[in-house]
């Protein structure tokens, strides 16, 4: 499965382009194989409360690029490090996806990686409330990723829902998977 996910995947080296108006920043799609079950499972987080930006949402670990970084690949492990304590040498990642810009004025680049399944977690409190894992399976599946459309501050938004258990995940980070799926399914045919 590693392989199709790699041959719809743009290349690692960071992308050219950006805007002087967004700040860039990166976000890791951790994939890992369930050890007891063998199936692939999609790594999430569910944003601290007290966050300025999106909190409680569910998102992806990452963050903003920092000048120490080598690229944003490096940002999307940085982050993933601090935010949830997956090491490094634990992540190996295998491409990107499309940068795409977010009403939180960022430029996101989505890497997406493979986790090594003895992964240990160590959760920084003050950006993350919780980790969890939902099936690849489920959150690629098309019939999954439901199109809303929704009055915000009296401004009309239409985005995507993954209704997953009890967790809504929306917003870039289901952007992300609706856009991965798309490309995914495009390969299939």
């Amino acid at each position: 499965m590693i392989e199709k996910i790699q041959s719809i995947l743009l290349p690692l080296s960071t992308p050219s382009e950006s805007s002087d108006s967004l700040k860039c920043a990166a976000v890791l799609m951790p994939i890992v194989k369930n050890s007891h079950s063998g199936d692939w499972e999609v790594i999430f987080t569910r944003r601290a409360e007290h966050l300025k930006h999106h909190p409680g949402q569910i998102s992806f670990p990452g963050g903003g690029y920092e000048v120490q970084d080598d690229g944003l690949g490096d940002t999307a492990i940085r982050e993933t490090f601090e935010e949830i304590g997956i090491s490094p040498k634990q992540i190996q990642l295998i491409g990107r996806l499309p940068q795409q810009q977010t009403i939180s004025q960022y430029n996101v680049t989505p890497y997406v990686g493979i986790i090594d399944p003895d992964y240990q977690l160590a959760i920084d409190d003050n950006e993350v409330a919780e980790v969890f894992t939902a099936p690849f399976s489920f959150v690629t599946d098309q019939t999954n990723q439901k199109k809303v459309e929704e009055t915000i501050k009296g401004k009309q938004y239409s985005f995507y829902v993954i209704q997953y258990k009890h967790y809504n995940i929306w917003g870039a980070t289901a952007k992300i998977l609706v856009n991965f799926t798309r490309r995914l399914n495009r390969d299939e045919n």
